[in-house]
């Protein structure tokens, strides 16, 4: 017997709202839960938008989106194929019909912490590198105590916004704050379920851009700022079979 080319879809119907982003999450849990393999290939674009009942230009942007998170990639003339499969605590951690934005989260604050982090290392004063060293030190006590330490996490972001002195770097953050935390409780309670390796890489990468920032290099604060988020993003979405 042939293995249908997708399941029926495993949520009630499609709401209005938002189509791709549902759509987004839905394949995204076939993929997590083995419903749609690595190397398997997604039905075409017509196909989809009868299974899911979305239109066409919804499931193309949901497939870019899948793209741009390197969950697929597309080969000319062949189709859309599956490349990573992420472990199942992604979904269970992360709020239910947020998961689409929470990625997007990530890449606006590749470029809106880069940025901060790049001022910071040319107006940080006193006050603000002990504001730091503080979230730093509170980042080392709760790796210690095997804490999840979202809040010290966003505290570090937050200080760093603040050290740019420009007050519109702090309120965005403060704006996207219900997303930015959820994305770094997911983060660290993956991180939490690894080896201590894996809690000391994140931590090591905070320290690479207080250095930065430290010693005055705005470029390379922004490199490591920009490197660390991207690595974020990429560690939520890690292939199952990931070793660390």
């Amino acid at each position: 017997m042939s293995k249908p080319d997708l399941v029926t879809p495993f949520t009630p119907p499609l709401r209005a709202i938002r189509l791709a982003d549902q759509l987004y999450e839905q394949i995204v849990g076939q993929i997590v839960d083995g419903r749609l393999a690595i190397g398997e290939r997604l039905p075409a674009e017509n196909r989809l938008s009868a299974l899911f009942g979305v239109s066409r230009p919804v499931v193309r942007e949901t497939i870019f989106r899948l793209q741009a998170d390197g969950l697929v990639v597309t080969r000319q003339g062949a189709g859309t194929f599956i490349t990573k499969r992420p472990r199942a605590e992604f979904l269970r951690l992360a709020p239910i019909g947020s998961v689409a934005d929470l990625m997007r989260c990530y890449e606006y604050r590749i470029a809106l912490e880069g940025e901060a982090a790049f001022l910071a290392a040319q107006r940080l004063t006193p006050d603000m590198r002990a504001e730091m060293d503080a979230s730093l030190a509170e980042l080392d006590r709760v790796i210690e105590d095997r804490e999840i330490g979202a809040n010290a996490d966003h505290r570090f972001h937050v200080a760093i916004a603040r050290a740019s002195q420009n007050d519109l770097f702090e309120q965005s953050l403060d704006l996207l704050s219900t997303h930015i935390f959820a994305a770094m409780h997911v983060a660290r309670s993956m991180s939490l379920g690894h080896s201590a390796d894996r809690l000391m890489l994140v931590q090591n990468e905070h320290l690479a851009i207080a250095r930065a920032i430290g010693d005055g290099d705005a470029e390379r604060a922004r490199h490591e700022m920009r490197r660390h988020i991207d690595n974020a993003r990429s560690r939520v979405l890690e292939d199952s079979g990931s070793k660390l």
